[in-house]
């Protein structure tokens, strides 16, 4: 064991210097680690590396990773450790109630979820393909595109899961169901998804680093955009010109028919990352997947009798599915926003003030994925849905503890506060030919409180 006297030091503003590609530096429990190197072979991505270097990062580490991990950050210690460290009474508790459900097993309980919901899609999948190629009536063909939008949800939910943690019995199965569930079932691919998903976690509603927030020249959450701002995620300026700032101005009127047709966009990301010059994991899976996708599904909608009805099949999937995007805006939109990178000295404010949770009863759990429990999910991503809401009570006390916002609202409620940030955005938008110190003000409120 390391001699006290003979440890070596380095403070918190040294460990800052080192926040830059090449040159990554970190802190777990004290203990500086090297992760230049290895950065782009992080099972997780480049991004939250390079969004967390320089800063002590243990509530994160713990978060996201099982205690196995531990045993590979030796071969990155870099024999210093950081002088002055300190543990905040929240993480103290945080780490207090983590280990708490490790003990209980709470993160290996999945309770046969994945196998209820994959069984779900696959007779959902079954009765689309017979409502096409079976039924010769309009009503079957709409009802199958209905149902098509919402087997997309379910597929969705378990390839958010596998992406957090081992829904299956191997890591090799695990990827299976990904990219099945992914790519295959629904055409987004599971390399995208991580990519953006794992920043948009340690970034929480952070204006310039989640890219879950990014989302000019449609929409804007703040009128910090208004000012053209870079996107660290995307490396580029989003741009705040004459169109988004009529787009903006127009947002609380335009929010759920864009949502129609989000899935649009979803699709040409998938294509943009997959074949960018940007280091992919299984690049060549995730494009046999696509590939999948867009030989089913044209073909699917080939055996409907005629062009109106080829159109309505997709649009009427994609309205469903709608749904899905308008619940993932409302975990957020609304909640308090930030501009920086995160700091992993709060990392647990910085997920309660940036997320919303939407009440509902027990039995519209498979219909929401778990996800409504946002905090939860925040808090523990690891953790199998089916757990989220036993964990939820003791995680309200924590926020009570420690007077954090914990916010839960009805799926009514959630919408009404999305839209009136999207509205009060929207005037702030017509106004900038006229800025005014009640606008200074309203930036302020809405950006840091």
């Amino acid at each position: 064991m390391e001699n006290e006297n003979q440890k070596k030091y380095i403070t918190l503003e040294e460990l800052n210097g080192h926040n830059k590609p090449g040159d990554l530096w970190l802190s777990i429990q004290g203990k500086v680690y090297n992760v230049s190197d290895w950065a782009k072979d992080h099972p997780g991505g480049e991004v939250p590396l390079l969004n967390l270097s320089g800063q002590d990062v243990t509530d994160a580490f713990i978060a996201y990773h099982p205690g196995t991990a531990w045993k590979y950050l030796d071969k990155f210690f870099t024999g210093y450790h950081l002088k002055d460290f300190k543990v905040s009474e929240v993480s103290r508790d945080y780490r207090k109630l983590m280990s708490e459900f490790v003990k209980m097993g709470l993160f290996e309980k999945k309770e046969h979820v994945t196998l209820y919901t994959l069984t779900s899609v696959a007779v959902m999948f079954a009765i689309v393909v017979y409502g096409i190629i079976g039924c010769t009536g309009v009503w079957a063909h709409l009802g199958s595109a209905l149902l098509l939008g919402l087997l997309w949800m379910q597929s969705t939910y378990v390839g958010h899961d596998s992406g957090h943690y081992e829904v299956m019995s191997s890591a090799g199965y695990n990827k299976l169901a990904q990219v099945l569930c992914g790519n295959c079932l629904t055409g987004i691919s599971i390399a995208w998804w991580k990519w953006t998903h794992n920043a948009h976690h340690l970034a929480c509603n952070s204006l310039d680093y989640d890219p879950d927030l990014q989302h000019m020249p449609v929409f804007a959450v703040s009128s910090h955009f208004f000012r053209s701002m870079w996107s660290c995620f995307y490396g580029r300026v989003l741009k705040f010109d004459s169109l988004s700032r009529f787009l903006v101005s127009y947002q609380h009127w335009t929010f759920y028919p864009v949502l129609c047709f989000a899935r649009l966009n979803l699709y040409l990301q998938t294509f943009m990352l997959l074949f960018s010059r940007r280091h992919v994991p299984d690049r060549a899976l995730n494009i046999l997947g696509i590939c999948v996708f867009w030989i089913w599904f044209p073909l699917l909608i080939s055996y409907l009798p005629n062009w109106s009805e080829r159109i309505m099949f997709p649009l009427a999937s994609f309205a469903v599915c709608s749904i899905q995007h308008l619940q993932f805006c409302l975990n957020h939109f609304a909640a308090n926003v930030y501009v920086g990178p995160p700091n992993g000295n709060d990392w647990f404010e910085k997920q309660t003030n940036g997320t919303l949770d939407i009440s509902c009863s027990t039995w519209m759990d498979w219909f929401f994925g778990g996800l409504q429990f946002q905090l939860e999910h925040h808090l523990f991503p690891r953790m199998p849905r089916a757990q989220l809401r036993k964990v939820s009570p003791l995680v309200i006390d924590l926020c009570k503890k420690h007077n954090l916002p914990y916010r839960s609202l009805s799926f009514l409620e959630a919408n009404l506060w999305t839209l009136r940030t999207l509205r009060i955005a929207a005037l702030e938008a017509r106004k900038l030919s006229d800025p005014s110190s009640q606008n200074l003000l309203w930036e302020a409120f809405n950006t840091h409180g």
